[in-house]
């Protein structure tokens, strides 16, 4: 065996840089055989025999010894030696340069396609500037610790997750959001490792560090890339396997029958099943890579197989159709106060609270007015009702029912109940408002579908999958997005083991299912289902690893893409195997009756391969009509 491992180890050598050199000069000495351009001691193809043709037959007794894998170097090995003995020097040396040829074009094909994904890994921080007791000191990335003050200068990549303590930038999150206009970031704002800075220095406390960064997590995915895993490849495989035994056969058959040893040698030549193991491999990784470039990152071509057969498509609600923020989407006053001040007063009220609905009302009310808000005192928190302060004299109560029941108000009026009422049938949570013991007014906040929601859904429906809304939000929210977006099917109030009991009702009745999905309750759905895709910006760590498909950017508008991505894969591939099957039978019938010789018989059978490798490639650059 060490002997193998020696062998293993030379054929290695120099990998695609030797090749080219290998193939030129191989070429050069070809034309000088088949022209006789220049008088030497033997023919010119058997530098292409040696150059070419040696590593082919070293890797077919590599194959048989270690694990007798019978394959298409085996059977193209012996068509090699069998023209040699023949005296048709330069048929083995075509055939042996031909099929490195079509290796070299694999190679590069799946290069190519891996390009787009590997870039990513070649984008991960190499150093860090950690701030600690007025000192600064450059360490590697991968030994920051959560915790750490990070100054992060121009034009630096952010070496960790984190959030921004103190200054303000601009940060180009084009490796994980494909957008090529910065961000602004301030005090508060999170920050991706592997995104760039742009303009202003900042400093920011480390949250995430060495595997657990975004970059890492994202190249955790691109490493897991593995065309090799799709079950046609291993059907592929099986019938290479079969066809090496065939072929054998008809070779010995022939020759018992007709005594001509060349028209055996043709068959063993034309039947190799070059075109049927190159060209499917090939198909899944361009299809990963065509992936890549639209923000997807695929663990395993399997995925993009299993996904070519989804009949329905379950979606998450928030952070997966909707923005997973809430937002302000009224305002309304009924007092004498305007509804801008009423306005003010709320934000000025919870400006201080860490309740996501608080810093909502702050955060939208900074965007729309775009003015600093009124000082507020004697802050007081009430976990489960709201909270209280003092605002330009008024004591202001900001909350639910609750609270402003337990502050004097029993009940609301009809006017106002039906106000409300209509906010909350549309899936809006209410913050009422009480201003000096009255109530003034109410401020609605809903999650906003995001922009491009209804296309995709309306496009996943163009293709045939049926769009299926499984969310944990109650049911009125469930519907109004649910209706907004043209999904009919909604089921809300869903736990982690509801949705996974929707799923199995799925599969049961033979439908394929393909899960979207953010959150750690997601997960166990997303590993359940035949494909799972995550939101790998927003989404969970866990969500992540349980799912086969990351949406880096978190656009949900390039799924339907994907779907019909995935179903062209499929038909390139099926086009392939029908295209290099049927030129194998024709080749095998004209070599049996004498009408092919070595030569143009491996012309013939190694075109058919370039060519379907050549067909795959073109998915590379696939867009979806």
């Amino acid at each position: 065996m060490r002997i193998i491992e020696k062998l293993e180890s030379f054929l290695e050598i120099g990998g695609t840089k030797k090749d080219i050199p290998c193939l030129v000069l191989s070429g050069i000495a070809l034309i000088i055989s088949i022209f006789h351009l220049a008088p030497l001691p033997f023919d010119a193809a058997w530098v292409a025999i040696i150059l070419c043709g040696l590593p082919i037959v070293l890797e077919a007794i590599i194959g048989l010894v270690a694990a007798f894998d019978i394959k298409a170097d085996v059977l193209v090995s012996l068509a090699l030696i069998a023209s040699v003995i023949i005296g048709e020097d330069f048929a083995a040396g075509e055939v042996a340069f031909i099929m490195q040829l079509g290796a070299l074009l694999e190679d590069m094909t799946v290069a190519k396609a891996r390009a787009g994904i590997e870039k990513l890994v070649h984008l991960t921080p190499q150093t860090a500037r950690i701030i600690s007791e007025d000192t600064e000191k450059v360490v590697p990335a991968e030994e920051v610790l959560v915790g750490d003050i990070i100054r992060v200068l121009p034009g630096e990549t952010v070496p960790v997750d984190g959030i921004i303590i103190s200054g303000q930038t601009s940060i180009n999150q084009a490796v994980m959001t494909g957008e090529s206009l910065p961000v602004d970031k301030g005090v508060g704002d999170e920050v991706s490792s592997g995104t760039v800075n742009q303009f202003g220095a900042f400093e920011m406390k480390a949250a995430k560090v060495g595997e657990d960064s975004s970059i890492q997590r994202m190249i955790r995915l691109v490493r897991s890339a593995d065309a090799g895993k799709a079950k046609i490849v291993g059907i592929a495989d099986c019938w290479a396997t079969w066809i090496v035994v065939i072929a054998l056969t008809a070779a010995a058959l022939t020759w018992i029958f007709t005594g001509e040893i060349i028209r055996s040698v043709t068959i063993l030549v034309v039947f190799c099943p070059c075109a049927l193991v190159l060209a499917t491999p090939t198909a899944v990784m361009a299809a990963i890579g065509n992936a890549t470039r639209h923000g997807f990152l695929v663990r395993e071509g399997d995925a993009l197989e299993r996904l070519a057969k989804v009949g329905k498509i379950t979606f998450d609600k928030t952070g997966t159709l909707t923005y997973g923020a809430p937002k302000v989407t009224a305002v309304e006053t009924v007092s004498d106060l305007p509804a801008d001040e009423l306005y003010a007063y709320a934000a000025a009220a919870e400006q201080m609270s860490e309740h996501p609905l608080g810093r909502a009302i702050v955060r939208c009310y900074k965007q729309a007015q775009q003015k600093e808000l009124p000082k507020s005192y004697d802050f007081r928190m009430m976990p489960g009702e709201g909270v209280s302060a003092v605002v330009n004299g008024h004591c202001v109560l900001a909350g639910n029912m609750k609270l402003i029941s337990a502050n004097g108000e029993a009940a609301l009026t009809k006017d106002l109940a039906d106000a409300v009422g209509k906010h909350i049938q549309d899936g809006s949570t209410v913050i009422y408002i009480h201003i000096d013991g009255e109530t003034a007014g109410y401020i609605a906040l809903a999650d906003t579908v995001r922009t491009e929601s209804a296309d995709m859904i309306a496009s996943i429906k163009s293709i045939g999958v049926q769009p299926v809304l499984l969310t944990g939000d109650h049911q009125n929210a469930a519907i109004a997005i649910g209706t907004q977006l043209g999904i009919d099917e909604i089921h809300a109030n869903c736990l982690p083991e509801d949705k996974l009991n929707h799923i199995e009702a799925y599969q049961t009745t033979g439908t394929s299912v393909c899960m979207i999905g953010d959150g750690i309750n997601d997960a166990p759905a997303l590993k359940k289902t035949d494909v799972g895709i995550a939101m790998g910006g927003v989404g969970s760590d866990i969500a992540v690893d349980a799912a086969d498909i990351a949406l880096v950017d978190d656009e949900v508008k390039e799924l339907p893409h994907l779907l019909s991505l995935s179903k062209r894969m499929m038909t390139t591939i099926k086009l392939n195997l029908a295209f290099s099957m049927g030129l194998n039978f024709l080749a095998i019938v004209l070599a049996i009756t004498g009408i092919l010789n070595p030569v143009v018989g491996a012309l013939v059978h190694n075109a058919g391969s370039v060519a379907v490798i050549i067909h795959s490639a073109l998915l590379l650059g696939w867009k979806m009509k």
